[in-house]
This record gives C-alpha cells, sequence and structure tokens, in this order.
C-alpha cells in the first residue's frame, strides 16, 4: 500500500483586515467545510502571528491552522484551490495562505 499523501496546511486569519475580528462561527463553518469533504482534518486554534508587506503597507496577522492530509490527486488539488478562494472572499482577505506539499504516513 502507498502511504504517500498530500498534506494541506491553511493559514486562517482570526481578523478582517480592518482589525474586526472574525466571528468563531464563521471559522467553525471553514474548519467544518473541510472536514465534510475530507472525512477529517485537524485545526490548531494557537495563535500564529503572521507579518508581511503588500504595497509598502505592513500587516500583523493573528492566525490559526487547517490541516488535512489526503490523497495527492488533481481533484483533491482542485477542491483545495476552489476552497482557498471561495474562503478568501468570505474572509474579505487579501490572500489567503495555503501551502502542500506529499508526506508519507507511517504505517
Amino acid at each position: 500500500m502507498n502511504n504517500t499523501r498530500r498534506r494541506f496546511e491553511i493559514l486562517l486569519p482570526l481578523q478582517f483586515n480592518d482589525g474586526d475580528d472574525i466571528p468563531d462561527d464563521l471559522i467553525a463553518d471553514a474548519v467544518s467545510e473541510v472536514v465534510a469533504h475530507f472525512g477529517a482534518a485537524s485545526y490548531q486554534n494557537d495563535v500564529i502571528e503572521g507579518h508581511w508587506t503588500d504595497s509598502e503597507v505592513v500587516y500583523h496577522d493573528k492566525l490559526s491552522k487547517i490541516v488535512v492530509d489526503v490523497l495527492d490527486t488533481k481533484e483533491n488539488q482542485r477542491w483545495m484551490s476552489d476552497y482557498k478562494a471561495r474562503w478568501k472572499e468570505k474572509l474579505e482577505q487579501l490572500d489567503l495562505w495555503v501551502v502542500s506539499f506529499t508526506v508519507n504516513i507511517e504505517s
């Protein structure tokens, strides 16, 4: 059995770009959507601090992280790309950081 999977890590903002907190139920919806599609996910709710610039404006983000390990298929990559676009808009973000890489699940 091939134990190679693709891990997606989504840095989910806890605040809108104007600094207002994103409601907890909206964060829960973002996590639940991943779980509903893939059947499982991990959610790290420790605050991750992000610092970045865009057009000479410095942003300071408070983030959480969703992690999901799935089969490495084009369909899963396409779904995650669509998820990113949807939630970038829902959370009113300039960008939503999603990374992926292959992982080997130990048996």
